[in-house]
């Protein structure tokens, strides 16, 4: 089942319906979803596509040599080109004659292992872009080898490119068209445990309860989750333990460079280069207060939600979850699992806000959208608000997220309206968003100040996903 990525699509058909020489790089992390995207892209079309293996030039070449051959005559053949240069110059010669898709998956293997090869792409392009119909697509899962031998300023093959796409996890919209069966609250849990990352989503069960899909994933030895983040860090990084040490002490709330240094008992010059690197893998970002860019205030959080939920809730139960002990380590979490939603629904009603923007619907015409945390002067201490959106210099909008089963309450209101004077905006705009909606002095209050928005839940889904929930 292929869901989402239609604007992905939209652009590789628009290269497509060229009829010129394209070059698109597509990058992305593991597990997003880059080779089902170009599989379905190659539907119907006439393509050639080889995925590069982690072995030497022989084998890949071999593979590549196959790739094209069967593409050729419909079978396996015994032979293979000389060189990738001959394979290669074969593919455009023949695009000279008709629109043909060159696809490479998981080019850094096939880079690493012929050295030569960027340069021989860089001085095929350049001989045949002018004749030759090619659509070629270079696809990898290394960001750091393709930022930095594809796509940076010094790579043989810059300035070569038509076209380049980075693939990130599905956003909450999308990851609810992945399920029919769930509640509403359900694919809030979902999105908030597995994120938006095809490949994890698969994992997820529509038919089964939570409980027990985080049972079955999170919680199962056995399961393909069970190590994937450890597993992942090998895959990308040369010392897994240090990195995997950082990311423990970020999901532990340790936020600020010199908290995660003294968590790890590390300096922090070396510190700042393992979280950049997690940076650049879409695991850990960096926010710094909105409107604000003092990295004295920065602060660090775990970017992808299954990284996030996995280093929270699993290392602190991994004894009982190696002894199968699934039940009580729930147990142990279940407790936790509505607190924990709070950034994730506030990263929801986030989402909401920007699809208000794009439909013209949103009262404050923003370009930029954040948190904001500061000292408040009055009190004396240190006070966060969960959104901030600025139109400009004399209009903003503020926001308060509450993931709880509590109804919210004039107070949550007032509190926002006081923090907001912190700042000195001429036009303001309020936007409240509750998971089980507002009582009836917080309702009146927002209709008489008329500059409210109140936003439940359920209001976002049909806003964001068009469609009530599954099962009762």
């Amino acid at each position: 089942m292929f869901i989402g990525r239609e604007s992905e699509l939209a652009t590789l058909n628009s290269l497509y319906t060229s009829g010129r020489f394209e070059f698109m790089v597509i990058y992305g992390r593991r597990r997003v979803g880059k080779t089902a995207l170009i599989n379905r892209f190659i539907e119907g079309k006439n393509a050639i596509y080889f995925m590069g293996v982690e072995s030497n030039v022989k084998q890949n070449l071999e593979n590549f040599s196959n790739a094209i051959l069967r593409y050729q005559t419909g079978m396996d053949a015994a032979t293979s080109f000389m060189s990738f240069q001959a394979a290669l110059e074969h593919v455009f010669k023949m695009a000279e004659k008709e629109r043909i898709v060159l696809a490479i998956d998981e080019y850094p293997y096939v880079a690493r292992s012929s050295k030569s090869l960027a340069s021989t792409i860089q001085l095929l392009i350049d001989r045949y872009k002018d004749t030759s119909k090619l659509m070629f697509i270079l696809c990898g899962s290394s960001m750091s080898y393709m930022e930095d031998h594809v796509l940076s300023y010094k790579a043989p093959l810059y300035g070569r490119r038509t076209g380049q796409m980075e693939l990130l996890p599905f956003d909450f919209e999308e990851t609810c068209r992945c399920f029919s069966h769930f509640t509403d609250e359900e694919k809030a849990y979902v999105y908030g445990i597995a994120g938006g990352t095809p490949q994890y989503l698969l994992q997820i069960r529509d038919d089964l309860s939570l409980e027990d899909n985080i049972k079955n994933t999170f919680l199962n030895p056995n399961s393909a989750f069970f190590e994937e983040p450890e597993n992942l860090l090998k895959q990308e990084v040369r010392e897994p333990a240090l990195y995997n040490a950082i990311i423990t002490a970020i999901a532990a709330g340790a936020s600020r460079m010199s908290d995660i240094s003294a968590k790890v008992v590390e300096n922090t010059n070396t510190c700042s280069a393992y979280v950049k690197n997690l940076m650049s893998l879409g695991i850990i970002k960096k926010e710094t207060p909105y409107g604000e860019k003092s990295s004295r205030k920065a602060i660090y959080s775990i970017a992808d939600n299954m990284f996030r939920f996995w280093y929270r809730f699993v290392p602190e139960n991994s004894s009982l979850i190696a002894r199968g002990m699934a039940d009580a380590a729930y147990r142990r979490i279940q407790p936790h699992l509505s607190t924990y939603m709070g950034k994730v629904f506030e990263d929801i009603c986030g989402q909401y806000l920007w699809k208000l923007l794009i439909t013209d619907n949103c009262p404050v015409k923003f370009s930029s959208l954040g948190r904001w945390w500061g000292n408040d002067p009055t009190e004396k201490r240190q006070t966060e608000i969960d959104i901030v959106a600025e139109q400009d210099k004399d209009t903003a909008l503020f926001g308060e997220c509450k993931w709880t089963n509590e109804k919210v309450d004039i107070g949550v209101l007032e509190t926002l309206v006081k923090r907001s004077r912190l700042f000195h905006y001429q036009s303001v705009h309020y936007y409240l968003f509750a998971k089980s909606g507002f009582t009836r002095g917080c309702t009146d209050r927002a209709n008489d100040m008329k500059n409210v928005t109140l936003v439940s839940y359920s209001d976002i889904m049909n806003t964001l996903c068009n469609q009530t929930g599954g099962r009762d």
